[in-house]
């Protein structure tokens, strides 16, 4: 027996079309004095079907777990409980620690592998775990339009894109991952649905012109209705957590969650998450991604905060970027200089109550280091955002030399946050990975292209250049080149930064998150950076020529170079080749 249930609370007449090998049988549902309509019939997994609303077109269920006719096309009943699970004996990343500390590894499903798909990508955890990854992100996976896409486009939250392989797939993945001792992060998309397949308004109030957002009307927080529509988005988390064994979700963009109720819906599901680990007995995290700067995303609910596990540090990126680059265009324009590096590194925010010239304001509220912990910021040299939305995707590798990202890579994987590499990074992977879709609509597809040329018009590059996101060829373009990785210049690449990882594991003093033991020292006119943990030195030389980077101890041993051949220490300090990089411990 199954229970078809849908809430529609000002539907006069809810009808589901069940599918079956005589055609499409409807059948009436009953009413609740809560606006939910139910039904139970005798339907096996398999089964298609849909929702009718006083009469109107067949709709796929908001609570669809599985869309394999499409987004438009009705839904279909998965059994969640039919997996037979080997992760028993899993007590989350790193043997029960949880996210914090972990090394993470950002991965889309359909340009990790030429296939693209979820069962796909298991062939490769075991070079994830050799590398040391902790948890593997991947991007959002809810049903969206067409083959291919970013998935920051789905309108199905609740069903796993079935391209990818559905709900099955992410059940199969999870569970090899943590047969490799890896968790799972997914990466959830609540503050909008996609412009094509989003019938939520059939059936209620799910959105508001009380707020607005860059994707238009708000989801339905606060407005009248809202009670229902938060249950949907909680349940929806707790959904992946309980049935999917997921160890994590990575929030996108929870600033354009438009909340004015006394309990923003941030801190209710904090709340019942804690509250799910408790009874499963095992860690789950909450990682924002915001906009805001503003540490209360990760201070406990009990203390007024959004109660967050952790939250992306965009600051951290853009002071590397800027640094190793040069770029000063767009959002770039405050980072560059070493002092505005030297900040990020030890107070999270650059924009941390002070101006922000991009965004045309005072910006963001400061980070305490006696009381913040490091770990609950994650910090990157590369993300999909920063690469995709560049007009020709182009990686940090295809921007930098080879010692420039290794000094990116260092100053990431030794500070004092959660940090996180993007597919393909930690070999210079040569393939760009661009912004990509699949849009059946052709007007859609067209609007999607033009808008794209728009956006690059700000940041000084040729609109006339940008890869057509709706051609083929443009997510080919993005798929990895996994064979690639055995290449010499390549495999040096994987070898520092599997070395950097194995460092970070084995030294208590890296995994820490105290902020207030960083300290930074820099020369702008000699090119260097010197950061200090504990007994720890990671010296920086940012030239294009061999410099020596002095040290404040009186002897120091070394324990990782980019190139050992040509670092020595001497009575002065450290040399170091051009854009050189060197890990030392104090004797």
């Amino acid at each position: 027996m199954h229970c078809f249930a849908v809430w529609a609370p000002y539907a006069q007449r809810v009808d589901l079309d069940l599918h079956t090998y005589e055609g499409v049988n409807r059948v009436p549902m009953d009413r609740s004095d809560s606006g939910w309509w139910r039904h139970h019939g005798q339907v096996g997994p398999g089964t298609d079907y849909a929702f009718r609303v006083d009469g109107g077109e067949p709709t796929p269920d908001p609570r669809s777990c599985w869309q394999p006719r499409g987004v438009h096309g009705p839904s279909r009943v998965f059994d969640l409980g039919a997996h037979q699970w080997q992760d028993r004996d899993w007590r989350g990343p790193q043997d029960g620690a949880g996210v914090l500390s972990a090394v993470v590894y950002e991965l889309h499903v359909g340009t990790f592998t030429e296939i693209g798909t979820l069962d796909a990508a298991v062939e490769h955890l075991g070079d994830l775990a050799q590398l040391g990854v902790d948890v593997v992100e991947l991007m959002p996976l809810a049903a969206f339009p067409g083959r291919w896409g970013w998935g920051y486009d789905g309108v199905h939250p609740y069903a796993v894109h079935d391209p990818y392989g559905g709900p099955a797939a992410l059940q199969r993945f999870v569970d090899a991952c943590h047969q490799h001792g890896v968790g799972v992060c997914l990466d959830v998309v609540y503050n909008h649905l996609g412009p094509s397949g989003n019938y939520l308004s059939r059936f209620g109030p799910y959105f508001t012109d009380k707020h607005h957002t860059p994707w238009g009307e708000a989801v339905n927080l606060d407005d009248q209705g809202s009670a229902p529509v938060r249950r949907w988005i909680v349940d929806n988390a707790l959904r992946w957590f309980r049935d999917f064994h997921v160890d994590a979700l990575r929030l996108d963009a929870v600033h354009e969650l438009k909340d004015d109720s006394p309990r923003h819906l941030l801190a209710q599901l904090s709340e019942e998450t804690a509250a799910l680990s408790d009874a499963l007995g095992r860690p789950l995290a909450l990682i924002a991604e915001s906009d805001l700067n503003d540490p209360r995303t990760v201070e406990p609910t009990s203390d007024g905060g959004l109660g967050m596990c952790a939250q992306w540090s965009d600051d951290l990126h853009h002071a590397l970027h800027a640094t190793l680059s040069g770029e000063r265009q767009g959002y770039y324009a405050d980072f560059g200089p070493l002092p505005v590096l030297a900040k990020a590194l030890t107070q999270v925010f650059v924009h941390n109550g002070g101006w922000s010239s991009f965004r045309g304001a005072t910006w963001g509220r400061p980070v305490d280091p006696t009381t913040h912990d490091g770990r609950r910021f994650l910090g990157y040299l590369q993300t999909h955002d920063q690469v995709g939305n560049r007009a020709l995707g182009e990686r940090i590798g295809a921007l930098l030399t080879p010692g420039q990202q290794a000094i990116g890579a260092a100053l990431v994987l030794t500070s004092a946050y959660t940090p996180m590499i993007f597919m393909g990074e930690e070999w210079a992977a040569s393939t760009p990975w661009r912004y990509f879709t699949d849009f059946p609509d052709v007007e859609l597809g067209r609007a999607v292209r033009e808008g794209r040329q728009r956006e690059f018009a700000q940041h000084g590059w040729d609109g006339a250049v940008v890869p057509d996101p709706q051609q083929h060829a443009t997510r080919d373009a993005s798929v990895l080149r996994w064979e690639e990785r055995d290449e010499a210049s390549h495999a040096r690449m994987l070898a520092w930064y599997t070395a950097l990882i194995a460092e970070r594991r084995r030294t208590k003093e890296l995994t820490d998150g105290r902020l207030d033991a960083v300290s930074v020292q820099w020369a702008d006119d000699d090119g260097w950076l010197l950061v200090r943990r504990g007994d720890l030195r990671l010296a920086c030389n940012l030239r294009d020529q061999p410099a020596e980077v002095p040290l404040d101890v009186a002897e120091a041993e070394l324990a990782l170079a980019w190139d050992p051949s040509t670092t020595r220490i001497g009575p002065n300090g450290v040399h170091l080749c051009a854009h050189g990089v060197a890990l030392l411990r104090a004797a």
